[in-house]
């Protein structure tokens, strides 16, 4: 059955502008800037005002089920990039032995990571990270990453690419468990 119309609202907080033009979302706050298109969505977007606040509104018309769970898709990812440019996000990942030690070097102030001792394997694993993301080593604890970055999308697929460049390959997994896991996940500043 086809609804005849859907909405939903999400609230601009103070400090942050958000740009609406033909679908293409650009969000501004303390830490920068991010932008996404929708265009592949059948919604309708627009900032109105509602009780004194910004308010981004986004509307479907005739929707479908698809098409409906298409505006809530909308607004999560319009607020993970609010998120993005207020607090930030923060990525932590934990390095996992039994026996040979994993090294990391860290190069290109935080853009490239090189795993070598991955199971004694002589082989240097280089992975480059998106752009907008940056990783560290943890001073608090030993063999632990953090990646930083604004972008929720960039952050948690940099997580991906590290973590997929040390998969244990033609061993029984239930013994071999030495890898990159991820261990925690959250925004850069925390809420108090």
């Amino acid at each position: 059955m086809k609804q005849l119309i859907s909405s939903r609202t999400l609230v601009i907080p103070e400090g942050v502008s958000v740009e609406v033009k033909a679908r293409r979302v650009r969000v501004k706050g303390p830490r920068g800037t991010l932008q996404r298109d929708f265009k592949h969505l059948a919604v309708d977007m627009f900032l109105t005002e509602e009780e004194g606040q910004k308010v981004l509104k986004v509307d479907c018309h005739f929707g479908k089920r698809k098409a409906l769970a298409s505006i809530r898709t909308c607004t999560s990812h319009v607020q993970n990039m609010i998120t993005g440019v207020t607090k930030g996000y923060e990525y932590k990942m934990r390095l996992v032995y039994a026996h040979f030690p994993i090294n990391i070097n860290i190069d290109n102030n935080g853009t490239k990571v090189e795993i070598r001792n991955f199971l004694g394997e002589k082989i240097v694993r280089v992975v480059d990270m998106l752009p907008g993301v940056k990783c560290e080593r943890s001073s608090a604890v030993k063999d632990e990453l953090i990646l930083t970055g604004n972008d929720i999308e960039l952050v948690s697929r940099s997580t991906a690419l590290i973590h997929q460049k040390c998969l244990t390959k033609n061993k029984d997994i239930r013994k071999f468990l030495d890898g990159i896991y991820l261990s925690e996940r959250g925004t850069l500043v925390k809420a108090e």
